[in-house]
Protein backbone atom coordinates (compact mmCIF):
# COMPACT_ATOMS: atom_id res chain seq x y z
CA UNK A 1 0.00 0.00 0.00
CA UNK A 2 1.68 3.76 -0.51
CA UNK A 3 2.17 6.10 2.04
CA UNK A 4 1.49 9.34 2.26
CA UNK A 5 4.04 11.38 3.84
CA UNK A 6 3.87 15.47 5.11
CA UNK A 7 6.74 17.08 5.02
CA UNK A 8 8.52 20.42 5.25
CA UNK A 9 10.40 21.13 2.14
CA UNK A 10 13.79 22.73 1.06
CA UNK A 11 12.59 24.70 -1.78
CA UNK A 12 15.40 23.12 -4.04
CA UNK A 13 14.32 20.04 -3.37
CA UNK A 14 11.70 19.82 -5.98
CA UNK A 15 11.32 23.01 -8.04
CA UNK A 16 12.51 22.55 -11.87
CA UNK A 17 11.88 25.34 -14.33
CA UNK A 18 9.89 23.15 -17.17
CA UNK A 19 8.18 21.03 -14.38
CA UNK A 20 4.38 19.66 -15.34
CA UNK A 21 2.24 21.03 -13.01
CA UNK A 22 -1.66 19.97 -12.01
CA UNK A 23 -4.03 22.75 -10.76
CA UNK A 24 -7.06 21.52 -9.40
CA UNK A 25 -9.76 24.17 -7.72
CA UNK A 26 -13.52 25.10 -8.14
CA UNK A 27 -15.23 27.75 -10.27
CA UNK A 28 -18.34 28.40 -9.20
CA UNK A 29 -20.38 25.24 -8.48
CA UNK A 30 -18.15 23.40 -10.68
CA UNK A 31 -14.45 21.53 -9.77
CA UNK A 32 -12.19 21.92 -12.35
CA UNK A 33 -8.51 20.28 -12.65
CA UNK A 34 -6.20 21.61 -15.50
CA UNK A 35 -2.51 21.09 -16.73
CA UNK A 36 -0.28 23.58 -16.62
CA UNK A 37 3.75 24.79 -16.36
CA UNK A 38 6.17 25.97 -13.71
CA UNK A 39 8.27 28.98 -14.92
CA UNK A 40 9.81 30.16 -11.85
CA UNK A 41 9.26 30.72 -7.93
CA UNK A 42 10.36 33.26 -5.53
CA UNK A 43 11.27 31.39 -2.35
CA UNK A 44 8.42 31.27 0.37
CA UNK A 45 6.97 33.57 -1.44
CA UNK A 46 4.96 32.54 -5.25
CA UNK A 47 5.27 30.03 -7.72
CA UNK A 48 4.60 31.44 -11.50
CA UNK A 49 3.00 29.14 -13.83
CA UNK A 50 1.59 28.90 -17.46
CA UNK A 51 -1.87 30.08 -17.65
CA UNK A 52 -4.09 26.59 -18.39
CA UNK A 53 -5.12 27.37 -21.87
CA UNK A 54 -8.49 25.35 -21.18
CA UNK A 55 -9.33 28.72 -18.99
CA UNK A 56 -9.04 31.20 -21.48
CA UNK A 57 -7.23 34.68 -20.66
CA UNK A 58 -10.30 36.13 -19.65
CA UNK A 59 -11.39 33.56 -16.72
CA UNK A 60 -12.49 35.57 -13.80
CA UNK A 61 -10.13 33.47 -10.82
CA UNK A 62 -10.73 35.99 -7.84
CA UNK A 63 -7.62 36.32 -5.66
CA UNK A 64 -7.22 33.98 -2.83
CA UNK A 65 -9.08 31.18 -4.57
CA UNK A 66 -8.28 27.84 -3.06
CA UNK A 67 -6.66 25.05 -4.92
CA UNK A 68 -4.30 21.67 -4.86
CA UNK A 69 -1.03 21.50 -6.76
CA UNK A 70 0.15 18.05 -8.01
CA UNK A 71 2.65 16.74 -9.85
CA UNK A 72 5.46 13.67 -10.23
CA UNK A 73 8.73 14.14 -9.10
CA UNK A 74 11.37 11.05 -8.45
CA UNK A 75 8.59 8.46 -8.44
CA UNK A 76 6.58 9.92 -6.43
CA UNK A 77 2.84 11.74 -6.34
CA UNK A 78 3.76 15.19 -4.60
CA UNK A 79 0.79 18.13 -3.76
CA UNK A 80 0.09 20.90 -1.51
CA UNK A 81 -3.48 22.87 -0.80
CA UNK A 82 -2.95 26.34 -1.77
CA UNK A 83 -4.50 29.57 -2.96
CA UNK A 84 -4.18 32.12 -6.15
CA UNK A 85 -2.23 35.26 -5.32
CA UNK A 86 -2.46 37.25 -8.38
CA UNK A 87 -3.28 36.76 -12.50
CA UNK A 88 -1.89 38.72 -15.40
CA UNK A 89 -3.27 38.79 -18.71
CA UNK A 90 -0.78 40.40 -21.05
CA UNK A 91 1.55 40.39 -22.34
CA UNK A 92 1.55 36.65 -21.27
CA UNK A 93 -0.83 34.81 -19.34
CA UNK A 94 0.72 33.45 -16.01
CA UNK A 95 -0.48 32.34 -12.83
CA UNK A 96 0.77 33.36 -9.55
CA UNK A 97 0.41 30.51 -6.80
CA UNK A 98 1.27 30.94 -2.80
CA UNK A 99 4.47 29.05 -1.81
CA UNK A 100 4.20 25.74 -0.65
CA UNK A 101 4.88 25.32 3.72
CA UNK A 102 4.48 21.58 3.52
CA UNK A 103 3.95 18.95 1.20
CA UNK A 104 2.46 15.13 1.09
CA UNK A 105 4.32 12.74 -1.13
CA UNK A 106 3.20 9.42 -1.95
CA UNK A 107 5.53 6.72 -3.72
CA UNK A 108 4.44 5.21 -6.79
CA UNK A 109 7.07 3.00 -7.48
CA UNK A 110 6.74 -0.16 -5.58
CA UNK A 111 10.76 -0.23 -5.00
CA UNK A 112 12.24 2.41 -2.87
CA UNK A 113 15.09 4.10 -5.26
CA UNK A 114 17.58 6.05 -3.70
CA UNK A 115 20.31 8.13 -4.91
CA UNK A 116 23.51 6.74 -6.03
CA UNK A 117 26.90 8.31 -7.77
CA UNK A 118 28.77 5.28 -9.06
CA UNK A 119 30.51 4.68 -12.97
CA UNK A 120 28.44 2.49 -14.63
CA UNK A 121 29.39 0.53 -17.49
CA UNK A 122 26.64 -0.55 -20.47
CA UNK A 123 27.26 -3.29 -22.87
CA UNK A 124 24.98 -3.84 -25.81
CA UNK A 125 23.23 -7.33 -25.57
CA UNK A 126 23.74 -7.93 -29.27
CA UNK A 127 27.94 -7.00 -29.00
CA UNK A 128 28.64 -9.10 -32.02
CA UNK A 129 28.37 -6.63 -34.83
CA UNK A 130 30.83 -3.15 -34.85
CA UNK A 131 33.88 -2.47 -33.61
CA UNK A 132 34.62 -3.60 -29.60
CA UNK A 133 34.46 0.01 -28.52
CA UNK A 134 31.47 0.78 -29.72
CA UNK A 135 29.11 -2.02 -28.14
CA UNK A 136 30.17 -0.55 -24.76
CA UNK A 137 29.49 3.14 -23.12
CA UNK A 138 30.07 4.55 -20.21
CA UNK A 139 27.86 6.37 -17.25
CA UNK A 140 27.20 7.40 -13.73
CA UNK A 141 24.42 5.77 -12.06
CA UNK A 142 22.24 8.58 -10.82
CA UNK A 143 19.46 6.25 -8.97
CA UNK A 144 18.72 2.40 -7.81
CA UNK A 145 16.09 0.10 -7.34
CA UNK A 146 15.96 -3.29 -6.54
CA UNK A 147 13.57 -2.77 -9.56
CA UNK A 148 16.01 -0.92 -12.41
CA UNK A 149 18.26 2.26 -12.28
CA UNK A 150 18.77 5.39 -14.52
CA UNK A 151 22.09 6.40 -15.62
CA UNK A 152 23.56 9.31 -16.75
CA UNK A 153 26.04 9.63 -20.28
CA UNK A 154 27.49 12.84 -22.01
CA UNK A 155 26.20 10.38 -25.21
CA UNK A 156 24.01 8.17 -26.24
CA UNK A 157 24.49 5.22 -28.24
CA UNK A 158 22.69 4.40 -31.32
CA UNK A 159 21.46 1.00 -29.74
CA UNK A 160 20.29 2.57 -26.65
CA UNK A 161 16.83 2.83 -27.07
CA UNK A 162 13.34 1.59 -25.35
CA UNK A 163 13.67 -1.93 -25.30
CA UNK A 164 16.67 -3.07 -26.09
CA UNK A 165 18.51 -5.76 -23.65
CA UNK A 166 21.56 -4.35 -22.11
CA UNK A 167 24.00 -5.52 -19.18
CA UNK A 168 25.37 -3.22 -16.90
CA UNK A 169 28.35 -3.32 -14.64
CA UNK A 170 28.47 -1.36 -11.57
CA UNK A 171 29.94 -1.28 -7.71
CA UNK A 172 27.83 -1.55 -4.54
CA UNK A 173 29.68 -0.11 -2.04
CA UNK A 174 30.42 -1.74 0.93
CA UNK A 175 28.93 -4.96 -0.79
CA UNK A 176 30.86 -5.76 -3.93
CA UNK A 177 31.17 -5.23 -7.81
CA UNK A 178 28.31 -6.11 -10.07
CA UNK A 179 28.74 -7.80 -13.67
CA UNK A 180 26.83 -8.60 -16.46
CA UNK A 181 23.05 -7.33 -14.82
CA UNK A 182 20.69 -7.23 -17.45
CA UNK A 183 18.50 -4.52 -18.07
CA UNK A 184 15.86 -3.56 -20.59
CA UNK A 185 15.73 0.11 -21.60
CA UNK A 186 12.31 1.76 -20.74
CA UNK A 187 13.59 5.47 -21.53
CA UNK A 188 16.22 6.87 -23.07
CA UNK A 189 15.74 10.93 -23.30
CA UNK A 190 18.62 12.95 -24.48
CA UNK A 191 18.65 16.61 -23.21
CA UNK A 192 21.21 19.17 -25.09
CA UNK A 193 24.59 17.69 -23.55
CA UNK A 194 23.87 14.41 -21.81
CA UNK A 195 21.31 11.97 -22.23
CA UNK A 196 19.49 10.45 -18.83
CA UNK A 197 18.60 6.45 -19.63
CA UNK A 198 16.06 4.14 -17.11
CA UNK A 199 16.38 0.69 -16.44
CA UNK A 200 14.52 -2.43 -15.61
CA UNK A 201 16.65 -5.04 -13.92
CA UNK A 202 15.95 -8.62 -15.30
CA UNK A 203 17.70 -10.84 -12.22
CA UNK A 204 18.53 -14.46 -12.82
CA UNK A 205 20.37 -13.94 -16.43
CA UNK A 206 24.11 -15.38 -15.30
CA UNK A 207 24.17 -11.84 -13.29
CA UNK A 208 26.63 -12.55 -10.50
CA UNK A 209 28.47 -10.02 -7.69
CA UNK A 210 32.42 -9.89 -6.49
CA UNK A 211 31.66 -10.57 -2.86
CA UNK A 212 33.17 -7.77 -0.31
CA UNK A 213 33.20 -10.54 2.54
CA UNK A 214 29.70 -10.57 2.04
CA UNK A 215 27.40 -13.68 0.64
CA UNK A 216 24.05 -13.29 -1.29
CA UNK A 217 22.63 -12.84 -4.81
CA UNK A 218 23.03 -9.54 -6.95
CA UNK A 219 19.19 -9.36 -6.06
CA UNK A 220 19.57 -9.97 -2.42
CA UNK A 221 22.81 -7.52 -2.65
CA UNK A 222 20.97 -4.81 -4.62
CA UNK A 223 18.12 -5.17 -2.04
CA UNK A 224 20.23 -4.84 1.19
CA UNK A 225 22.46 -1.93 -0.52
CA UNK A 226 18.70 0.31 -1.24
CA UNK A 227 17.48 -0.40 1.95
CA UNK A 228 20.58 0.52 4.02
CA UNK A 229 20.36 3.93 2.04
CA UNK A 230 16.34 4.38 2.26
CA UNK A 231 15.59 7.16 5.09
CA UNK A 232 13.22 6.27 7.37
CA UNK A 233 9.61 7.53 6.92
CA UNK A 234 9.07 11.06 8.63
CA UNK A 235 6.48 10.18 11.52
CA UNK A 236 2.95 11.51 10.08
Amino acid sequence: MNDVIASALSPASFLTVGHALKISLALGPHKAMYGSTLLGWKDHAWLVCEWPAQLGHDADIPRGTPCTISYLHEGKLVGYRTDIRDLVTSPVPLLFIAFPQNVEEMHLRKHARVSSCEPVLLMRQDAGSGSASSNYAGGMLKDLSLGGCSVALSQRPSWLRPGATIRLEFELPGLGHVTNLTGIVKNADAKDDHCLAGFEFQFDRMEYIEYRGWGGSVRQAVEQWTTQKTPPALPR
